[in-house]
């Protein structure tokens, strides 16, 4: 076939330029063998130096005795091994709701036994008074030395209205319908600080029963305006947890309790005026 075809067509002549182009195409080809290999560790290189100093330099905190890490502003609950966040100032409004509740428990207990209700406190700028009602709703004061009968009038109030004995002895002892009957008995439009101020007065200046003093308890844990301050000493060196409330006229009020007893040991405005209470709860021992 070869030499037919040199017959019809002669001898053919080499391209003197055909052997540079094959070389030039060889030597691209290597060429970009070459570079696609050199580019592998330089793309490597970028990925770690991204990794290093682009992503966040703060790192998140991590929680004591777990693995995984929180993010800042956030807390986790390491009693229940959750990792759920917590807003700023939970912490306290479950603290403070959880020694509420305490107190009601204990108040659900309390000694009904007695023929009178007796609360002896003593006010700063009035030395001690004492107050003496019985079952029937007769009711002694008294102060400096001096005992006296009261008549005419309720030895109770709420919010500057009298209130009888059996009024008191007819407050349920639900927490939402002792909070409704509490709110009825206030003048309208009040505020809910008056609100936290009557459910308080049920723990100790009236002889409310057991179940009405822990449903006031209950009432008041589930009230916001209710702040929760922490361990606190009254004057008498007595120490408690301590709860505050602002009342219509501006004035914050704040109580401190014992839980453990459920009696609340002051009571004491910002505006100076306090009370130390020394006794609240049923006796025999009536006024001399």
């Amino acid at each position: 076939m070869d030499e037919l075809i040199r017959d019809l067509y002669g001898k053919p002549r080499p391209d003197p330029g055909a052997q540079h182009r094959v070389w030039r195409r060889v030597t691209a080809r290597r060429r970009r063998r070459r570079l696609t290999w050199l580019a592998i560790p330089a793309a490597l290189a970028t990925i770690l130096l991204y990794t290093t100093y682009v992503s966040p330099a703060t790192p998140k905190p991590v929680n004591p005795g777990t693995s995984e890490s929180v993010a800042p502003g956030t807390s986790e609950s390491v009693a229940s091994g959750t990792s759920e966040s917590v807003a700023p100032g939970t912490s306290d409004l479950v603290q403070g709701r959880s020694i509420l509740l305490a107190a009601a428990t204990s108040a659900a207990s309390s000694a009904t036994d007695g023929t009178y209700w007796h609360v002896r406190k003593f006010r700063d700028s009035g030395g001690e008074t004492d107050l003496w009602v019985t079952r029937q709703g007769q009711a002694w004061t008294a102060e400096q030395g001096r005992t006296s009968r009261v008549t005419g009038r309720s030895p109770f109030t709420m919010a500057g209205r009298d209130l009888t004995y059996e009024q008191i002895q007819a407050l349920p002892s639900d927490p939402g319908a002792l909070r409704s009957r509490v709110a009825a008995m206030l003048p309208a439009g009040s505020s809910k600080g008056l609100l936290a101020d009557a459910l308080s007065g049920l723990l100790w200046t009236k002889p409310s029963a057991p179940g009405v003093r822990a449903a006031a308890y209950r009432a008041l844990a589930d009230l916001p305006e209710v702040r929760y301050l922490g361990d606190a000493t009254d004057t008498r060196g007595r120490a408690g947890q301590a709860f505050a409330f602002d009342l219509p006229s501006g004035v914050s009020r704040t109580l401190i309790i014992d839980p453990a007893s459920s009696q609340v040991l002051s009571s004491t405005d910002s505006d100076g005026h306090a009370e130390l209470v020394l006794t609240a709860g049923w006796t025999d021992q009536g006024p001399a």
